[in-house]
This record gives C-alpha cells, sequence and structure tokens, in this order.
C-alpha cells in the first residue's frame, strides 16, 4: 500500500482518471443539453455502443482514429435523429424509447462484431499529444494536465463551450424554455420540436463520440463495450444538476475513483474476490452522491413531456 503513495503513482493515478473521465464528460455534457430541453434519452448506452464500434471498425480497416472519431460523430447523428423523430415528431414515450434504442445499440453491435470481427483485435487508437513546454513542467502539473491526446483536450474545452451556449446565446435560451414550459415557448414564436430536436441531435452525437473515444482510449472492441457508462453519464447530469461545471466535476470523481481502483489492483493491493467488490465502487459512489444531492436539486419542469399545442 505504501508503494500507491508515491508521486510517481499518485500524479500517474490522477492522469488516468482524467482519461478515463473523457468518454463520461462527453456524453453526460450531450445529455444535459437535451435534457435541458426537456427531453430524456435513456438510449445514450446504446448510442455509445454503436459509436464505439463504427470507430473501432474503422481504425481496424483504415488505420486512422481520427477517421473512426468521425464515424462515431455521425452515427451518433443519425441515432440523434432517429431518436428525435420517436419521441417529438411520433410523441412517443421517452422513457421506453430511449432503453428501445439502448437494447438496439447492445444488440446491434454484438451482431456486427460477430460477423464482421469474430474475436477483439488491438488497434492503434487515440495518441498522446504534450502540450510541448507545459508537459515538462517539473512540478508534475505538466504530467497531469498536459499529456493526453486532443479529443481529451477538446471533451474540457466543451465544457465552458456548452455553458456559454445554453446561457449565453439565443439558442441555450429557447432550450431551457421549452425545458421549462414549452407551451409558453411556443405561443412567443419559438419552434419547440425545431429546438427539441436540435438538442436531441447534439446529445446524441457527442454520446457517439464518447463511445468512439472509450474504443480508441481501449484501443480494442468487444460486447458490451461501454458496461453501462452511458447510464452513469446520465446520472452524472442528475449529480450536476444540468450545470456543466459540476457535470464534469462529476466526471472527474467518477473517473479518478476508477483509476484508483484499477491502481490498486495492479499493485495486488487489491485482488480476489474483493477486486469483483471493489469495482463496483465508482458506481456505488455515483448512487450515494445522486442521493445525497437528489434533494438539493430541481429537474427542468418539462422534462420527459411530450410537446402538443393542445397541452
Amino acid at each position: 500500500m505504501n508503494d500507491f503513495f508515491t508521486t510517481s503513482i499518485i500524479i500517474a493515478t490522477l492522469a488516468s482518471g482524467i482519461r478515463l473521465a473523457v468518454p463520461f464528460l462527453l456524453a453526460a455534457l450531450g445529455e444535459t443539453v437535451g435534457q435541458r430541453a426537456g427531453v430524456l434519452n435513456l438510449g445514450v448506452e446504446g448510442v455509445m455502443l454503436i459509436g464505439a464500434f463504427a470507430a473501432y471498425y474503422t481504425a481496424l480497416e483504415t488505420g486512422s482514429a481520427s477517421l473512426g472519431l468521425l464515424l462515431g460523430l455521425v452515427v451518433g447523428a443519425v441515432m440523434g435523429s432517429l431518436y428525435a423523430f420517436i419521441t417529438v415528431v411520433m410523441h412517443a414515450e421517452q422513457g421506453i424509447s430511449g432503453i428501445g434504442i439502448y437494447l438496439f445499440g447492445l444488440g446491434f453491435t454484438d451482431l456486427l462484431f460477430q460477423k464482421q470481427v469474430g474475436t477483439p483485435i488491438p488497434i492503434r487508437g487515440l495518441q498522446t499529444k504534450p502540450l510541448n513546454w507545459l508537459a515538462e513542467d517539473t512540478s508534475h502539473v505538466g504530467e497531469l494536465l498536459f499529456s493526453h491526446t486532443v479529443l481529451t483536450y477538446v471533451a474540457f474545452l466543451l465544457v465552458p463551450v456548452v455553458y456559454w451556449v445554453i446561457t449565453r446565446t439565443t439558442f441555450g435560451l429557447n432550450v431551457r424554455a421549452v425545458g421549462e414550459n414549452p407551451q409558453a415557448a411556443d405561443t412567443l414564436g419559438v419552434s419547440v420540436n425545431r429546438i427539441r430536436t436540435t438538442a436531441i441531435i447534439i446529445g446524441n452525437t457527442m454520446a457517439g463520440l464518447a463511445g468512439a473515444a472509450l474504443a480508441l482510449e481501449i484501443g480494442i472492441f468487444q460486447q458490451n463495450l461501454t458496461a453501462g457508462r452511458g447510464f452513469i453519464a446520465i446520472a452524472l447530469v442528475y449529480f450536476g444538476a444540468w450545470r456543466p461545471a459540476r457535470v464534469m466535476a462529476g466526471s472527474l470523481l467518477f473517473g479518478v475513483v476508477s483509476a484508483t481502483v484499477l491502481q490498486l489492483q495492479v499493485q495486488d493491493v487489491i485482488s480476489g474476490s474483493v477486486s469483483s467488490i471493489a469495482n463496483m465502487a465508482p458506481a456505488v459512489l455515483t448512487v450515494i452522491v445522486l442521493v445525497v444531492v437528489s434533494r438539493r436539486i430541481g429537474q427542468p419542469a418539462a422534462l420527459t413531456r411530450p410537446f402538443t399545442r393542445d397541452g
């Protein structure tokens, strides 16, 4: 255990936690936009799986991780369009529709993997891009913060971007309006269906990117690769009270806890039957935090409520 409390191990664990937080952060930021518009998407997990397979298979066939990321974005947008049609146009119940998207993604990627790949084949994933002299900081801050993949930097830069869009733009104002009182927004000339459709596509595009990031970070794909990460991302939106900065904090917390458990397992501090229990720590921590904060937050008033002009 003493070996864990060394500067190099702690820095490496925290840096790993930042990397592990990226898929959660991307998916949770996208879901934040969707939920602020009044749409709950329980299919995030399924979209992440499809994005992960698209990115993995593209990188496997072409050798290009960048092209894999692009495909992850595209399939996320396509799934977002499908989900928007189901929930916004057809007024289907959001919870059931989301579970349907999840089950589709789980089964579809399993089928594609079995038919097109068969067994897990490692690929060349995302490469670390140190920010020159910043990464060489002798205080270890450089190693901790500036020795990551480009997508990691992008993910954290999206936090202030999403905040600015939601709070400082006309689109963001409309998103919040249709999420709180779509009937009132409609009377003011806001197209509720258009705003919700756009928010859903943004959210699912980011979920597809999150899945792609996961597959390319690990460098491999297997059945149910996401292992519940999409559902954790949804929980992180509630943890963050629909605020990007708090969503980021929750993602980092989950990532660091996961990295700590992995590091303790590598050093045989946690082993055997205890290891399986320890793997539950991030999820258990999330549940505990949600129980604590759930009494102090209020969700968007129109969340999960389909909009019709007759009320």
